[in-house]
């Protein structure tokens, strides 16, 4: 019951979190897009607000239905996680102001928190053990 109820947790933070990147914190986000990616910043902002909002449902709707993907869909949220972090890195190695990291020191912490992040999509989905098979093969 444990992982279901942290699995709808992350799943509204990412239904949450991605609707903020189409409106309430869009520059924010705009801040974090990494000047090297050869993309246009707000292209990056929306399509990764909508792939929030996608895997945000996805947990959503596979805590009780559809439960046969939910390890599949835990993997692309940690994998989004991993995909999203060079946007934070780029942030503190560009002393970017954004979300109230407004100091190196916050900016440097807010790095640590990506890790617990994708532990705790594949933790509370399963996907730990749908990887742990995958690699015995």
């Amino acid at each position: 019951m444990i992982k279901k109820l942290l699995q709808l947790t992350l799943g509204a933070f990412l239904t949450s979190a991605g609707a903020s990147h189409l409106d309430s914190n869009r520059q924010e986000f705009l801040a974090q897009v990494p000047t090297y990616l050869p993309l246009d910043p707000d292209f990056v902002v929306v399509s990764s607000g909508v792939v929030e909002i996608a895997l945000g449902i996805a947990l959503i709707t596979t805590t009780f239905f559809l439960t046969q993907y939910r390890q599949l869909i835990g993997l692309l949220v940690g994998l989004f996680f991993i995909l999203i972090f060079p946007g934070n890195i780029n942030q503190y190695l560009n002393q970017i102001d954004a979300f109230g990291l407004d100091t190196d020191q916050k900016r440097l912490l807010r790095l640590f928190f990506q890790p617990p992040l994708v532990i705790w999509a594949i933790w509370c989905t399963g996907a730990g053990t749908y990887l742990r098979k995958a690699f015995k093969r």
